[in-house]
C-alpha cells in the first residue's frame, strides 16, 4: 500500500459481522433462512410488499442498534491518514457512516430511507421503524420501499461508475469481507488488475479472485484492520 498508492477499500457483509449482522452467504447466512427470490427482489416487493417488510422489519431491529466495530473505525484511521482513498461498500447498515467514512460510495443503497414509488416521497429511518410492521407512505398511502438495492434492480448509475473509476485508479485494491460473487460489484477486482493495480484480499473464505491477489488473508476484519491501521501510525 505505501509502493502503489492510492488505495481504494471494497467491504461486504464480513466486515459487519463483528458488529452483529448476520451477512448473506456463508451457512448460517440470511439467505440460508430467507428465499431471496421472495424477499429480496423487486418483483417479490412489486408482488406482497408487508412479506418483503416482514423480512426487512426484522433485519432494522437488528440494523437500528448495530455500531461500527474495529474494522470501521480503523479504516476511518487509515482515511484519515491519508492512506485510504475511498471506501466502496455493498453494504446498506450505514456503519461506515457512523464510524466517520468521508468518501463513501454505497452501491446497494441504505437503510438510511425508505421511498414512495407513486409519489417519491423520502422518509428517514426512525420515521419508518415507527410505522413498522409495514410503513405506508405518509402523503399518499401505498407501501413504503426501502431505499436499497434489491435483486431485479439496476445499481444507481453514479455510484457504480463512481466506482468503476475508483477501482481503476486504485494503485491496490483492498477487498474486505466479500465474496466478491455479486455483480457488477464482483468485477471491480477485473478494474484494478486491468489497470495495473495490486489486489489484496481479507476474507473468511474463499473468493473468486483469490488467485490473483498479492495478499490473502483469511480472518476477521477488526483485528486485521487495526493491526494495519497500527503498521501506518
Amino acid at each position: 500500500m505505501r509502493e502503489h498508492p492510492p488505495c481504494v477499500v471494497l467491504t461486504g457483509a464480513g466486515i459487519s459481522t463483528e458488529s452483529g449482522i448476520p451477512d448473506f452467504r456463508s451457512r448460517t447466512g440470511i439467505w440460508a433462512r430467507y428465499d431471496p427470490l421472495e424477499y429480496a427482489t423487486i418483483d417479490a416487493f412489486l408482488r406482497d410488499p408487508a412479506k418483503v417488510w416482514d423480512f426487512y422489519g426484522k433485519r432494522l431491529a437488528v440494523l437500528g442498534g448495530a455500531r461500527p466495530n474495529d474494522g470501521h473505525r480503523a479504516l476511518v484511521e487509515l482515511e484519515d491518514g491519508g492512506v485510504v482513498r475511498a471506501v466502496v461498500t455493498q453494504n446498506i447498515d450505514r456503519l461506515h457512516e457512523l464510524a466517520g467514512t468521508r468518501a463513501l460510495v454505497e452501491v446497494h443503497g441504505s437503510i438510511r430511507t425508505s421511498s414512495c414509488l407513486d409519489c417519491g416521497t423520502v422518509v428517514p429511518l426512525a420515521e419508518v421503524v415507527a410505522l413498522l410492521p409495514v410503513p405506508h407512505c405518509p402523503a399518499c398511502g401505498r407501501v413504503l420501499k426501502p431505499d436499497v438495492v434489491m435483486f431485479g434492480e439496476l445499481l444507481p448509475a453514479a455510484r457504480i461508475a463512481r466506482a468503476e473509476q475508483l477501482a481503476r485508479e486504485a494503485g491496490v485494491l483492498l477487498v474486505v469481507g466479500s465474496s466478491l460473487e455479486v455483480h457488477p460489484v464482483a468485477g471491480l477486482p477485473l478494474e484494478t488488475l486491468a489497470n495495473g493495480g495490486r489486489l489484496a484480499i481479507v476474507n473468511r473464505g474463499a473468493t473468486p479472485f483469490d488467485g490473483r491477489a498479492g495478499v490473502r488473508i483469511d480472518a476477521g476484519a477488526g483485528a486485521t484492520l487495526t493491526a494495519l491501521a497500527g503498521r501506518f501510525q
